[in-house]
């Protein structure tokens, strides 16, 4: 990075009290739904197991509308619709322009959907490996009910980026609650109607009746309908009146086009390499050995510790990038980079102090974590999924920064430049996943993958950063790398302490029953209570501004109470 001084505050500067609003908004908005989201998962694995078939066959299913979605419409939608947006709001007859890009996202989502629907088993060879023909067959019917949640994510998305345009930001990050709600509500019903998972008695792929697929499948899909049909209400009463319009004047969605074809591209080699590792993770599922609740991680223990390495990136990156990203569109259309490079430095900064401690935090407490959430899970299921999940907190750091960085290459309507990124990117991920086929025993493909991924991270971070400093004059590179340091000191620190007290308790594995959940749940409470105390102290001495800033309107929430 090359430095580059702060500007001085301005008349466009956004108060740091209204970011911060905005920010804890959708921060406790997004951290109540991925509490619940872990509450889902807890009952999917008590309903189908973890390393079990049936869990890697929905794994699978469930997988593809959000592989789809990435590569239809999450790239390109927020590559081309919230810097477009907000230039429509803000001149004459624009809200035509927005009519236009919600009518032909949606009949192009929808179409999409029907198309891959009605190919669901080509798609389920796509992603898995050495699966035997009855597995395939519990994919493709679980993926039937689930690749329908496609049209429902795309509408979701098309109308949460009208209402972040708004500044309406705070529907958009609660909606998923009402997702995970229903998608409990379901799972519930399953374990009522067909009782939990026997590992000493798994169900084989072909023993699965209808009622029973569609019941895991069908309310996961209610679930994502719910949670883009209860947008349209913020939506009217923030006084947009949506009507059907395909056609507009000539040239009005040309820039869209042009940074959404680069945006798919990105998105499409991203996914590309995502099929790749997947097959990586689904062999490791039907390797020699790989019983049902085994030892061996597949595919379905690689989403579970996705699910947990993502909580902390949803609570704080995109949070934060989400309040920010009207704001820097804004700069970007006046051509004002010096209040575009302070808000980049700003959000760096500000994610770092958090990203920091919470990669301390999931490797020392994983463990624990993963034994006090899938509360069915065997001690071996628990130990393979830690694994996973330490091999991925090692890109948590540069994950937060590539996210900012992609925000701001994306309000610079260049997509390019993400696309020729993300070649590296997954070919780093590809790499490490394949490398670790061939030269492992299988018990430690999918932590290849994990690993992997966390590798293709620390590639898009060098990237990104080195051409974003040459298109804004610097990024205030010293002020950044400077804070991130003293944050990594101070988490050290944290870090012996608390390393110090687990060597007094029993290993995750060893606690099983439901003392031993309760006393897991105890370690993580007790523990990181310490681990953040110690880390804070340590800020304070080193002086890191950044850390009273990104906990002021928690401080003054609570003195107000």
């Amino acid at each position: 990075m090359t430095d580059a001084p702060e500007p001085a505050s301005g008349p466009d500067r956004r108060p740091r009290q209204s970011l911060g609003r905005a920010s804890a908004l959708m921060a406790s908005g997004t951290a109540t739904s991925r509490v619940l989201g872990l509450v889902r998962n807890s009952l999917l694995v008590a309903a189908i197991g973890l390393n079990a078939d049936a869990a890697n066959a929905y794994d699978i299913a469930n997988r593809l509308p959000n592989a789809f979605f990435a590569i239809l419409a999450a790239g390109v939608l927020n590559a081309a619709l919230v810097p477009q947006i907000v230039k429509a709001l803000h001149r004459e007859g624009g809200e035509r322009t927005v009519d236009r890009i919600l009518t032909i996202g949606g009949v192009i989502t929808l179409a999409a959907t029907l198309a891959f629907t009605f190919t669901a088993q080509l798609w389920v060879g796509v992603y898995t490996q050495d699966w035997p023909p009855e597995l395939i067959a519990l994919a493709t019917a679980f993926a039937y009910w689930c690749i329908p949640q496609l049209f429902f994510y795309g509408l979701y998305t098309l109308l949460g980026q009208v209402l972040n345009a708004k500044s309406q930001f705070g529907p958009f990050m609660w909606a998923p609650v009402l997702n995970n709600i229903v998608s409990i509500a379901g799972l519930l019903a399953f374990l009522a109607f067909f009782g939990p998972f026997d590992e000493a008695n798994p169900l084989a792929p072909e023993e699965w009746t209808p009622g029973a697929i569609a019941l895991i499948g069908g309310t996961a899909t209610l679930g994502i309908a719910a949670q883009a049909l209860i947008l349209i209400i913020p939506l009217v009463r923030g006084g947009y009146r949506y009507h059907w319009r395909w056609r507009g004047p000539k040239g009005e969605l040309t820039a869209i086009g042009r940074i959404a074809a680069w945006a798919l591209a990105a998105v499409g080699v991203e996914q590309v390499g995502v099929a790749l590792v997947m097959r990586v993770a689904s062999a490791a599922a039907t390797a020699p050995g790989a019983e049902p609740g085994g030892v061996i991680a597949g595919n379905a223990a690689y989403f579970q510790a996705l699910s947990l390495y993502l909580v902390p990136h949803s609570i704080v990156t995109i949070s934060l990038a989400t309040a920010m990203y009207t704001a820097m569109a804004g700069h970007a259309a006046r051509g004002d980079m010096a209040s575009l490079r302070r808000d980049l430095s700003q959000g760096l900064r500000t994610v770092g102090v958090f990203t920091v401690i919470a990669t301390a935090g999931m490797i020392l407490f994983g463990p624990y974590i993963i034994r006090a959430i899938l509360f069915s899970a065997t001690p071996e299921e628990v130990r393979s999924v830690s694994w996973v999940l330490i091999a991925m907190v090692i890109g948590l750091v540069p994950l937060g920064a590539t996210v900012l960085f992609k925000r701001v290459y994306f309000v610079l309507e260049d997509a390019r430049s993400i696309f020729y990124m993300h070649i590296p990117m997954t070919v780093a991920w590809v790499a490490i996943a394949y490398g670790f086929r061939e030269l492992t025993d299988p018990r430690w493909w999918t932590v290849g993958v994990g690993l992997g991924l966390a590798m293709s991270n620390v590639v898009g971070v060098v990237l990104r950063a080195g051409g974003l400093s040459r298109r804004l004059g610097g990024l205030d590179g010293r002020r950044v790398m400077v804070m991130h340091a003293k944050a990594t000191l101070a988490a050290l620190a944290a870090s012996a302490v608390v390393w110090g007290l687990l060597l007094a308790v029993p290993p995750a594995e060893e606690l099983t029953g439901v003392g031993g959940r309760i006393a897991a749940v105890g370690v993580v409470a007790a523990g990181g209570v310490v681990l953040l105390a110690v880390y804070a102290a340590a800020l304070w001495v080193l002086r890191v501004q950044e850390a009273t800033d990104a906990a002021g309107p928690i401080l003054r929430r609570l003195r107000r109470s």
